[in-house]
């Protein structure tokens, strides 16, 4: 945490994404207190959700607490597969929606807002049955936009023909709460969630996606989202004065 921290506040990066492992790892109030020093925003908490587990109550409003003490304005949600032995996906999403509408008063009278993040459709089963930003914003539809927005990622949003016609509908309705980029590298690594690659280096047009965003009205911080071994193997510094060039290449 305090290499990352430094990092950005060197590289002129002004604000981060937390991830609650690595906050926990750190500690919250040691983090809060780590960013504010440095003067860095953060602009998200990542992640709430997994809602089809059986401790998923606890957990989300534990959540929105940190986000509080973080300074962290977003909480992502990564809604969560089929329950173990199931093979309702419908029910699997209306169990989904049902919880976060319970978590709607505790995030507003936090001023917390929930972002629903869908996942590209081949983690449907173990992470997030909510796969395109149409199943996304039917479920934030019920709440106030302040309240539940969407989380668009190109690395899971790219593959669908919809995705324009709902990043339109999303800024209509004020809904996008988080940009993020990541590129898509084939062949994908076992296990296939550390597929993610810094811009520019897969075939996503990412370019498109950031000048959609903007015309939807969204005018918030965009994250680089980055998990792959490779990245993570190599110096911090090294990759993130890559990824700013490439962000400025590829995406600005």
């Amino acid at each position: 945490m305090e290499d990352t921290v430094k990092g950005c506040v060197a590289a002129g990066v002004p604000g981060i994404g937390l991830w609650r492992d690595q906050v926990a790892a750190y500690g919250v109030e040691r983090t809060a207190a780590l960013v504010r020093a440095a003067g860095l925003d953060v602009t998200t908490l990542c992640r709430g959700g997994f809602f089809t587990a059986g401790d998923w109550r606890d957990d989300n409003l534990c959540a929105i607490d940190e986000a509080v003490v973080l300074g962290a304005p977003v909480l992502v949600l990564v809604s969560g597969g089929l329950p173990e032995g199931s093979r309702d996906v419908d029910g699997a999403r209306r169990r989904i929606a049902d919880a976060i509408g319970e978590l709607v008063p505790h995030a507003r009278a936090a001023g917390v807002r929930l972002a629903i993040e869908p996942l590209h459709p081949m983690f449907a089963s173990d992470r997030c049955v909510i796969a395109t930003l149409g199943n996304a914003l039917d479920i934030a539809e019920p709440y106030p936009a302040q309240t539940v927005g969407v989380a668009v990622d190109t690395y899971h949003l790219w593959w669908d023909d919809q995705v324009w016609a709902q990043l339109a509908r999303a800024g209509a309705a004020g809904r996008i709460a988080c940009f993020q980029v990541a590129d898509w590298i084939t062949p994908l690594p076992a296990g296939v969630l550390l597929g993610r690659g810094l811009p520019g280096t897969g075939c996503v047009q990412l370019r498109r996606f950031r000048e959609a965003v903007d015309a939807a009205g969204y005018a918030g911080p965009i994250e680089v989202e980055v998990f792959h071994e490779d990245v993570w193997s190599r110096p911090g510094e090294e990759v993130l004065q890559e990824t700013i060039r490439r962000y400025l290449e590829h995406v600005v």
